[in-house]
């Protein structure tokens, strides 16, 4: 308990105050605090440009700086634009071919888009819509309000985005009966819902299904997927899938919510320009998007519109007498205001303070009054200790809780029959990895993933590691846990990065591993600036990966299958020496057999089709998304990219197309053909594609695969296509001087036509603005 509130308790009692009124005022300055009002733009009497611009558009109040009317002058620029179409009764606001239903300080709130797919009961596609919306260049992204739902029972849904922060991300939607939807809860069980990025620009959202409906077609015949705030959506369970009003009421009643911001210049920098928006009396707050970009806000004690003159106007609290924050005499100050008492009384005049107590002079009553409240002094002082002890007992059972809860006694007993195991394991308390984290503040935050967030922790002893929080584990999953863990850290190799000891005392388990600090090699491919990615490079680290995998699979005490291989889990150090890493999803496979049957999980783009369908997982899953990997590095492009044209959107079936169609030396990336010999690249699209090879007993195991990488890296015939005589004309390749044909065409206002938002099919097709609206 504050120390100022025990002086507080004090000084009332000695000054006669029964306990009755300390406990009620006690709890009016609770009330107080928590329901403090909050300024917006929307409020004072001045909220637009001028006096001539339009304040309401139908049931929209606009506040500036947003206006009404295309190039009327009443928006702080073209983007803020709001047109007002009268047409519908009340009008109803538009930015370009979008909705507004809402604006507030940060935010606003515009109409939704759904893709949705409809099947007979045969399984024919009846019904297909996808969705998707583009902000471009605009002042707007996507809010970390919004999720991703995808509802159906036999269905999965992949959102792609990008314009300036790419991202893809997928959710799965199952169920077998309608009794077994629960209403209410986006599970995965008939609804499926998951987060986005801060910052997006760009999204694309399609629908898949995995048996096209055949099996819950009496009670599922249609599926869809959308973006909206999540607060907004409420699940009715399996009614929502026999509604035909379901799309339409969503559609109605769950809006997308973008955050805004003025400009891409910080706060420093705009306050220095001539067009600086905040007005007097008003703070500026930088846009946290990415993008850049400011928004005003009014100061404490001031409230309206802070980009309009003359700014922000202080708040009368005293003027209303039955909610003003004073017992007796209240006088409003700029931005603050004063408390008093009348003439006879003393004290500060706060009704969530001391208020006002009347003069009394009667001795007995005052000794009665400085008895009271030192005997209730040593009460609260007493009860004080008392409860913080209770507290801090409950808090030590709830680690050895937590502890016992994620397996703890089991660890200790596993490390100790492994001879040695304890002393190269150590297991850390919460608050060293609370400490080491900086209370995990988001700047420490190194990576997401669906298996947990890493954070960078610095260690008493300056070792820099990573921490993995997990997120909720299945009880019934803590001892292949515990077991897993105890594996990892006696895997010793040099390509895989170690395990250096977990916390177990938290809700969930906290992982300690080496940190690696060159980043993912998904994010070298990816970037054109890295140059230092030769074909020779590219050899050394694939197999190094290769090797690291073969390790795991057959040298390790227990075989371990990683079942989550992709290029953004090969870590690169400080020498681009690779790492395997990322654990989370891997599964150990007891000597005696070739394959455990797991709920199927893994990346889409690597995933290897057999175990998809099949469920059962073989060290021959590793093998087929380590082929994509090998297929990334060899051509430069992402697994699984749905802006590429339908044949070239999967990368792994249009690399075996291109190697069916002998086509290979037109897909690989340039440097690569460059670099590497015929031999070599021949060598390498061949292994490529037997590791993708349908059936895993027709791929090669990761040992053969390490030593053929090998094999390639030793190869002595280095004859770049430099220097053939006439290749490069006869295979029609692309030299350092000729452009790729692939290119981006950047979104921009003063574009012919600038798509904001659609949802298409075969016959349908939307655009934001036509040719000749005014930019």
């Amino acid at each position: 308990m504050p120390r100022i509130l025990i002086i507080r308790i004090a000084w009332f009692y000695l000054c006669g105050l029964a306990l009755t009124a300390l406990i009620s005022a006690a709890q009016n300055n609770t009330n107080t605090n928590t329901t403090a009002p909050v300024t917006t733009i929307t409020k004072g009497a001045n909220i637009t440009k001028s006096p001539g611009c339009q304040r309401q558009c139908g049931n929209l109040t606009v506040p500036y700086p947003f206006g009404v009317g295309p190039g009327s002058g009443c928006a702080i620029g073209t983007w803020f634009e709001i047109t007002c179409n009268t047409s519908f009764n009340p009008p109803k606001p538009f930015i370009g071919q979008l909705e507004i239903y809402d604006i507030s300080d940060s935010q606003i709130r515009i109409s939704n888009v759904m893709a949705k797919k409809c099947y007979s009961q045969s399984g024919a596609l009846v019904q297909d819509n996808t969705a998707w919306t583009n902000l471009g260049t605009t002042p707007y992204s996507f809010s970390e309000l919004n999720k991703f739902t995808v509802i159906g029972c036999d269905d999965f849904a992949l959102i792609t985005g990008s314009e300036g922060l790419n991202f893809t991300s997928g959710c799965v939607s199952l169920c077998s009966k309608a009794e077994d939807v629960p209403d209410g809860y986006c599970s995965g069980i008939g609804c499926c819902q998951t987060s986005i990025p801060r910052g997006l620009k760009y999204y694309f959202a399609s629908l898949s299904s995995l048996k096209n409906h055949t099996t819950v077609s009496s009670f599922d015949p249609c599926s869809y997927a959308f973006l909206g705030e999540q607060d907004r959506f409420i699940f009715r369970g399996a009614s929502d899938f026999s509604d035909p009003n379901f799309m339409q009421r969503t559609l109605a009643t769950v809006p997308i919510v973008l955050d805004w911001a003025l400009g891409n210049l910080s706060c420093s920098a705009a306050q220095k320009a001539n067009d600086y928006a905040c007005k007097a009396n008003s703070d500026c707050v930088d846009s946290e998007t990415g993008f850049g970009g400011y928004r005003c806000s009014c100061n404490p004690g001031y409230e309206g519109n802070p980009y309009v003159s003359p700014g922000c106007q202080d708040i009368n609290e005293c003027a209303d007498p039955n909610n003003n924050p004073c017992e007796r005499i209240c006088i409003n100050t700029p931005g603050a205001y004063n408390c008093s008492c009348p003439g006879g009384y003393y004290g500060d005049g706060k009704k969530d303070g001391r208020g006002c107590i009347a003069n009394n002079k009667e001795l007995p009553v005052i000794k009665l009054s400085l008895g009271l409240g030192f005997g209730f002094l040593s009460l609260l002082v007493g009860i004080t200790w008392l409860y913080f002890g209770i507290k801090k007992r409950k808090l030590i059972k709830l680690r050895e809780n937590f502890f016992q809860q994620n397996g703890g006694l089991l660890l200790k007993q596993q490390l100790s029959s492994n001879g040695g195991g304890v002393e190269s394991t150590k297991v850390f308390t919460a608050e060293e990895l609370e400490k080491a984290t900086n209370k995990y503040a988001d700047d420490r935050i190194l990576g997401r993933g669906g298996y947990g967030t890493v954070y960078k922790g610095i260690l008493p002893d300056k070792r820099i590691v990573a921490i993995k929080k997990s997120r909720i584990m299945d009880e019934s999953q803590i001892e292949q846990f515990i077991n897993e863990m105890v594996i990892l850290t006696q895997v010793n190799h040099r390509n895989v990065v170690k395990l250096l000891g977990c916390c177990l005392e938290a809700e969930v388990p906290l992982l300690v591993y080496e940190y690696v600090s060159s980043g993912t090699l998904f994010h070298h491919i990816q970037n054109s600036a890295m140059t230092w990615l030769s074909w020779e490079d590219r050899l050394r680290i694939a197999a190094e990966a290769a090797g690291a995998l073969s390790y795991l699979h057959s040298a390790a005490s227990k075989p371990v299958i990683h079942r989550d291989v992709k290029s953004a889990n090969i870590l690169l150090d400080e020498y681009y020496t690779a790492k395997i890493s990322d654990f989370g999803a891997s599964r150990l496979v007891p000597l005696d057999q070739t394959q455990v049957t797991t709920l199927v999980q893994g990346t889409l783009g690597y995933l290897d089709p057999e175990y998809f369908h099949t469920s059962q997982l073989t060290e021959k899953s590793d093998v087929y998304s380590f082929g994509v990997v090998l297929a990334e590095l060899l051509t430069g492009k992402k697994p699984l990219c749905m802006e590429r044209s339908q044949k070239e959107r999967n990368l792994a079936k249009y690399f075996l197309m291109s190697m069916k169609e002998n086509r290979l030396f037109q897909i690989l990336e340039p440097r690569v053909v460059r670099e590497g010999s015929l031999e070599q690249l021949q060598a390498a699209g061949e292994l490529v594609k037997r590791c993708l090879y349908l059936s895993g007993v027709d791929r090669p195991t990761m040992k053969e695969v390490a030593m053929e990488l090998e094999g390639l890296r030793k190869f002595t015939l280095r004859h770049p296509w430099a220097n053939q005589h006439g290749h490069e004309e006869s295979m029609g390749l692309m030299t350092e001087n000729e452009a790729s044909d692939l290119y981006t065409v950047p979104m921009s206002p003063y574009s012919d036509t600038v798509p904001l938002s659609g949802q298409y099919s075969s016959d349908t097709a939307r655009v934001m603005f036509p040719a000749n609206s005014p930019r």
